[in-house]
C-alpha cells in the first residue's frame, strides 16, 4: 500500500507539473512566423498557443477587418487571393474567464517569381541629347515626347527616322514636366510636384483643360489602357484614373517576389500588362494591373554607354508600335532611342 500511495503521489504530481507548465507562457501566434513572405494563392494556416485550454471565443482579423470567430482552440485558414498582395496584419483577440488578451502577426504576400528577360537591340534611331525624356509615346507614324526640368520642360513631337522635332511648345518655367499619354486625340501631361495635370489638343497643342491630383501627391508616369488613365507617383503604387475627369478611383500596389516595388516611373500599356521604368535602375518591370504582381523584369544594362552624361542619365522613355509589334525605350539626355526585342534568359 506504502509503494502504491507513493507511486500515485509521484503522478499526481508529475500531471501537476505538466498541467502548470501548458499554463505558462502567453497568447501568440505559432504560425506563421512575424514577417514570413507567403506565395499569393496559398492557404495560410494561423495557429496560436494558447496559455489557457478553455476559452469562451477567439475573434481572428485581417487588417483590422474580421475574418472568423470560434469557440474552440483549433487552427483556422484563409486564402491569400481573397486580401491581395503586400502586408497583411494578423490579429487573434481571445475571451476566457471574463477577460480578453490580443496576439499579433503579420505577413508578406508576394507573387510568384518573375520572368526574367534580356534584349537585343533590333533597331537605332537618333535622339535629342538635350531631352530630359519623362513621357514617350508613339502614334500615327511619329513620337511624342515630355521632356522636364524647370524652365525648360517641352512637349513634342518628334519625327522617330530622324529624331527632328516637327511641333513643340515650352511649358512655363514653373512647370517640371514629367509622364505623358494621349487619350481621345488629347494629350494629358502631368507635372512634378506642382499637383496639376495639362491637357492639349493633339494636333495644335493648345491646352484644352486641366486637372488636379489627389492622394498621388506627385506626377511622374502616365498611361493609358483604352478605358482609364494609370498614373505613377515614384512610390510602389499604380493609381487608375478616369478618363475624361482626371479622378483618382483606385489604386494597385506592386510586388515582386522580393517585396514592394517602389520608384515606379515613366509607364507604357502593352498587351494587358503595364510596363514601367524603375527610377535608378536600367530594368523596366512588367505589372498585371489586376494585381499589382510583377510578372516579367527585363534588364537593360549595358543597351547605351555612348557619350552618356555623369549624371540625370537614367533610363527613362518606353514606347510602343501597337500595330507593328514594336517596342522603344531611351533615356534623359540620350542621345539614342532604341528599337529592342525581349529575350527569355
Amino acid at each position: 500500500m506504502k509503494k502504491r500511495s507513493v507511486a500515485l503521489m509521484c503522478v499526481a504530481m508529475l500531471v501537476t507539473v505538466i498541467g502548470c507548465k501548458t499554463q505558462k507562457g502567453k497568447l501568440e501566434f505559432v504560425s506563421p512566423d512575424s514577417g514570413k513572405r507567403i506565395a499569393y494563392g496559398e492557404q495560410v494556416k494561423l495557429t496560436l498557443n494558447f496559455p489557457n485550454a478553455t476559452i469562451d471565443s477567439v475573434v481572428y482579423s485581417i487588417d483590422g477587418n474580421v475574418i472568423e470567430t470560434k469557440r474552440d482552440t483549433a487552427s483556422i485558414s484563409f486564402d491569400t487571393k481573397q486580401y491581395g498582395l503586400g502586408d497583411r496584419s494578423l490579429s487573434a483577440k481571445v475571451y476566457a474567464e471574463g477577460k480578453e488578451d490580443i496576439a499579433y502577426s503579420n505577413v508578406m504576400v508576394v507573387p510568384p517569381n518573375a520572368k526574367n528577360f534580356g534584349f537585343e537591340v533590333v533597331n537605332t534611331f537618333p535622339h535629342d541629347s538635350e531631352s530630359f525624356t519623362q513621357g514617350l509615346q508613339y502614334q500615327d507614324g511619329v513620337m511624342y515626347e515630355s521632356s522636364g526640368r524647370y524652365e525648360k520642360s517641352q512637349l513634342r513631337k518628334v519625327d522617330l527616322q530622324t529624331g527632328k522635332v516637327l511641333k513643340s511648345i515650352k511649358l512655363d518655367d514653373k512647370y517640371f514636366a514629367e509622364g505623358m499619354t494621349i487619350v481621345d486625340g488629347k494629350i494629358v501631361l502631368l507635372t512634378w510636384q506642382e499637383n496639376i495635370a495639362l491637357i492639349y489638343n493633339k494636333d495644335s497643342f493648345v491646352q484644352v483643360g486641366s486637372f488636379n491630383y489627389s492622394n498621388s501627391k506627385e506626377g511622374w508616369g502616365l498611361t493609358y489602357d483604352g478605358e482609364r488613365m494609370i498614373k505613377s507617383d515614384g512610390t510602389n503604387r499604380l493609381y487608375f484614373l478616369n478618363a475624361k475627369t482626371g479622378t483618382e478611383e483606385s489604386s494597385v500596389a506592386v510586388y515582386d517576389e522580393n517585396g514592394a516595388v517602389d520608384s515606379l516611373n515613366e509607364l507604357e500599356f502593352i498587351d494587358g500588362k503595364v510596363y514601367a521604368n524603375v527610377y535608378g535602375q536600367e530594368v523596366i518591370v512588367i505589372i498585371d494591373p489586376k494585381t499589382g504582381a510583377v510578372e516579367g523584369r527585363i534588364n537593360l544594362v549595358g543597351m547605351y554607354d555612348e557619350n552618356r552624361q555623369p549624371t540625370d542619365n537614367e533610363l527613362n522613355g518606353i514606347a510602343y508600335d501597337h500595330q507593328a509589334k514594336r517596342l522603344f525605350v531611351t533615356g534623359k539626355l540620350w542621345s539614342k532611342l532604341f528599337e529592342i526585342k525581349l529575350v527569355v534568359r
